[in-house]
């Protein structure tokens, strides 16, 4: 009866992961026990550089660069030529209205608008500001994506050692549970103690299963980012972070300044709003229109005129004020944003410096061999209470912390690599740190 119980444990346990993955959970579960389900392994660089060549978004940001050059083509073109041509006819008479003759007359000038000096320049100054625009748009984007890659392919690797140590354990209670269901209780203890276990069992089922849930939700996203199938099947190798100590904050805070790409889209974004306010402020002189003609007249006799013709707007009515005003309006509003940018990178700056900080302190605390000896640690307490001599506190006290001070190490280890990496992407120094792989057949 007792088996049967734990049998239908397991299976409610299970049923209940179907239901919320119902597609690929199988999948990663074979990923993280290395079963011949498995069809490609990779290492973390490989899947930077496997997004790198086929992130389908990489194409949006290189389409805007194009349509920004396409657009500094059009600032630097002159105003194409209007060439006009009239035809009528022409009667001629005299004072006292005899005619004279009639005939064809017509006349046809070609016309050429040429702007007023330093307008063309300073479109092309706008439009190259777009261009920059662009680049560092696709810059910020490829560096980001590597990080969030890397931060995927990490979580993956974190919820396969996860499920590997809940499972370890769970089979570790399950084995014991058929062993204690099969003696004859002496009292309400044994019973109790079996209780005990089948509930952590059914705990640690359900552990296994957001672990797996966690690897197929970061797989799903990390699929897309790489330009694969959302059933892509894969399996991160032992990943090793090594980590460096960050500068100091000024140092830090300095090259944020400098190199951090929010600040410096805005800053570019000030330059050429400059510049269409110089721009609005050339726009109150109007252009001139130049241009040859000729027409000829043919009635009582033949009229050829051949001559240059100008031709200006007066610009009494309209001078631009309006967006002349607008433009400043947007010139204050890119200083307010460039300086709002400047404290939030700083504060990012800060709050992500002392994070890594914290958590390499944190981890410099950690004994090289510490998982080895709580793996160590859970077996030889099993081996004790099978033979009595380590109570039930003592044995379930100790899986459990074993677990957990596994998910403490990975929890850290991956709060220190997003500390890192968001130090890097704001400052453009060196990386923080070092992801190093073991390498594997494929």
């Amino acid at each position: 009866m007792k088996q049967n119980f734990l049998k239908l444990s397991f299976l409610a346990a299970a049923c209940a992961v179907a239901a919320v993955v119902p597609l690929k959970a199988a999948d990663v579960v074979s990923a993280a026990t290395n079963s011949p389900a498995v069809t490609n392994q990779v290492l973390l660089d490989d899947l930077v550089n496997e997004a790198m060549a086929n992130n389908p978004e990489l194409n949006f940001y290189r389409a805007e660069i194009a349509a920004a050059k396409g657009g500094r083509k059009s600032a630097g073109a002159w105003a194409n030529p209007e060439v006009s041509a009239e035809i009528g006819q022409k009667r001629a008479t005299d004072s006292s209205g005899a005619l004279l003759g009639e005939g064809a007359a017509w006349a046809v000038s070609v016309n050429q608008t040429f702007e007023y000096p330093g307008r063309l320049s300073l479109r092309k100054a706008i439009a190259n500001r777009d261009i920059q625009l662009a680049e560092l748009g696709l810059a910020q984007f490829k560096l980001a994506l590597a990080a969030r890659v890397r931060t995927l392919g990490y979580n993956i690797f974190i919820a396969q050692e996860k499920l590997s140590a809940a499972r370890e354990v769970a089979d570790r209670f399950q084995a014991l549970t058929e062993v204690l269901v099969q003696r004859d209780p002496a009292g309400v203890t044994p019973v109790l103690e079996t209780r005990i276990i089948e509930a952590s069992t059914i705990t640690l089922q359900r552990q296994a299963s957001e672990a797996t849930i966690a690897a197929q939700t970061a797989l799903l996203e990390l699929n897309q980012l790489r330009g694969q199938l959302p059933d892509a099947k894969l399996r991160v190798t032992g990943a090793q972070l090594d980590f460096s100590e960050a500068p100091p904050l000024e140092n830090l805070l300095a090259a944020a300044r400098t190199n951090a790409f929010e600040l410096r889209i805005r800053q570019v974004e000030l330059e050429q709003q400059g510049f269409k306010i110089s721009l609005a402020k050339n726009e109150r002189f109007p252009g001139v229109t130049v241009g040859p003609f000729i027409t000829q007249d043919k009635a009582a006799d033949t009229e050829r005129t051949i001559g240059l013709g100008v031709s200006i707007p007066l610009p009494l009515w309209n001078r631009n004020t309006g967006n002349i005003e607008t433009a400043k309006a947007r010139e204050q509003q890119a200083q307010t944003s460039l300086l709002l940018t400047e404290r939030e990178v700083e504060r990012s700056v800060t709050e992500n410096a002392l994070a890594l900080q914290v958590k390499l302190d944190e981890m410099s605390k950690w004994r090289a061999d510490s998982v080895q000896q709580f793996h160590e640690a859970a077996e030889l307490a099993d081996r004790h209470y099978r033979l009595g001599a380590v109570p039930i506190a003592t044995y379930i006290e100790l899986q459990k912390q074993y677990l957990e001070a596994i998910d403490a190490m990975l929890d850290t280890k991956k709060e220190a690599l997003d500390a890192a990496q968001t130090l890097e992407q704001l400052t453009g120094l060196p990386a923080f740190v070092n992801v190093t792989t073991k390498e594997v057949s494929k």
